[in-house]
């Protein structure tokens, strides 16, 4: 294609917040899929946590070792997450929202959040932000708020459309992915045909590698007036407190 953009180099990290341990299928997982082959061909490298298979306790610490758990496994997993261009949070939904163990993760990304890069600005600056929400019933822009806003907040970037997902009809039935239901069968699997979803997954991922791409390309973001690191040592660029003092 006459626009087609070069998105080699880019690293994307997926942290899948289903509440299944491996070996036990997740319905988020095959909708991970379908955005991890679009960042392959596309020629990024893609890393996957499957976040509940992990000894992380609850905490805003960046080892919480420190305060009486035994295993903490976070540093390990963060130093994955300051390798990515891209994070995708994948979150099931369960009474509306986002899972337990997504709200876990960003309270550990929240526990690191007060590090900065070699500018002085907040560690996640440069780096960009979406999710991926599956359920049924209601929830998915609920979900997405609730991360995307957490995520922003913490420092990361966030694109146009940066929110995916699929959910069922309301009550009881198939999952993302389910080729049977109550001894019928199900083909195409259930949610693999939705042009909606299709077209979300696939917008959000390729927004996603341009705005990384972009701010690859000119080195994230300046420090003229983000620098926390300039803040404590009294910078304040054109900054006035309100009646005019400095």
């Amino acid at each position: 294609m006459k626009d087609k953009i070069d998105f080699s180099g880019l690293r994307a990290l997926i942290v899948n917040c289903t509440l299944k341990k491996s070996p036990i299928p997740s319905h988020t997982s095959r909708l991970i899929d379908l955005a991890t082959g679009i960042m392959e061909r596309e020629h990024v490298t893609v890393d996957y946590i499957r976040f509940i298979d992990h000894e992380v306790p609850p905490g805003e610490s960046p080892d919480m070792t420190e305060y009486g758990w035994e295993t903490d496994e976070w540093p390990a997993l963060f130093e994955r997450v300051l390798q990515a261009d891209i994070l995708i949070i994948a979150a099931p939904i369960w009474l509306g929202q986002q899972s337990s163990v997504a709200k876990k993760l960003i309270e550990r990304l929240d526990g690191m959040s007060s590090e900065t890069n070699s500018k002085g600005q907040y560690i996640y600056y440069g780096k960009v932000g979406g999710c991926l929400i599956t359920g049924n019933e209601d929830g998915i822009k609920h979900s997405a708020m609730g991360i995307l806003y957490s995520l922003q907040h913490l420092g990361f970037s966030i694109p146009p459309q940066a929110d995916c997902g699929w959910i069922g009809e309301v009550g009881p039935g198939p999952s993302y992915g389910d080729t049977e239901w109550q001894g019928k069968t199900i083909d195409p699997p259930k949610g693999f045909d939705s042009d909606f979803t299709n077209r979300s997954v696939t917008f959000m991922t390729y927004n996603l590698m341009h705005l990384a791409s972009a701010l690859n390309k000119q080195g994230g973001y300046p420090p003229y007036g983000n620098s926390s690191d300039a803040w404590e040592k009294g910078e304040r660029w054109e900054f006035r407190k309100p009646g005019g003092g400095g």
